[in-house]
């Protein structure tokens, strides 16, 4: 079964993401893209997961909901579930571990709580920004603790990445596969430290015009998102 997915989406309430973005909008695109699997992964919060997994399937999408983790060290994570349940757990979970830092909308842009009809539903008066207080090296077992699978978001970037902050790949954090931004530079995949490592690529779209279209692909035995999570978990098959 060949599904095209795109598993770093963000909605509007997201910080620096766009007010278009909203579940219904995003979701809307994504099937204009030709995108079968899809993730919601707002910055450190899962409160638009519910909105975007109806939008979703009333669109023909099969969603995951997820979380763009930022670690205590500033690493980015992407953390993907496979019920709203344990997302929603998940969520709580962070939460507890945010500064109280106020959001500032006149810089950051509003954090809007979206139902899947574009009715809005509050703002996040925090800065989701900021870091969790949970450290990079316990993010693969924590996020597994909650049924999800975690893996580093856009690595090759110069920030927020974990190859930008530790200065190499560890295979000891645990993490089954990364992720590599649209415009990965040319010569970072022959790094050594990253060989025999599995990649995916995902949009981070903040805005409607930046949901890419379908180009990447997975194989799962099925269209469930415990299926999506176990292809993403699979080691890298060598001859």
């Amino acid at each position: 079964m060949k599904l095209f997915y795109d598993l770093h989406l963000h909605s509007c309430l997201s910080p620096c993401g766009d007010e278009d973005m909203t579940p219904a909008n995003l979701t809307a695109m994504c099937a204009l893209a030709g995108l079968n699997v899809v993730a919601l992964t707002d910055h450190n919060t899962t409160g638009n997961c519910a909105a975007f997994c109806k939008a979703a399937e009333r669109n023909g999408l099969l969603a995951l909901p997820g979380m763009e983790l930022c670690t205590r060290e500033e690493v980015h994570v992407i953390c993907l579930f496979p019920s709203l349940l344990s997302a929603e757990r998940f969520g709580a979970y962070v939460s507890r571990r945010l500064s109280p830092i106020p959001n500032n909308p006149d810089l950051f842009g509003r954090q809007i709580y979206m139902d899947d009809m574009d009715g809005i539903l509050g703002e996040e008066s925090r800065l989701l920004a900021g870091c969790a207080d949970i450290s990079v090296d316990h993010v693969c077992a924590l996020v597994s603790s909650f049924g999800g699978l975690a893996y580093p978001a856009h690595i090759d970037r110069p920030s927020f990445s974990l190859i930008a902050t530790l200065g190499f790949w560890n295979p000891d954090l645990g993490f089954p596969l990364a992720e590599l931004s649209r415009h990965c530079p040319p010569g970072f995949l022959h790094r050594p430290d990253l060989h025999g490592l599995r990649f995916i690529t995902g949009s981070d779209a903040h805005y409607l015009d930046q949901v890419a279209d379908a180009a990447h692909w997975m194989e799962p035995p099925d269209r469930t998102p415990a299926a999506v999570l176990h292809w993403l978990s699979k080691p890298v098959q060598t001859s």
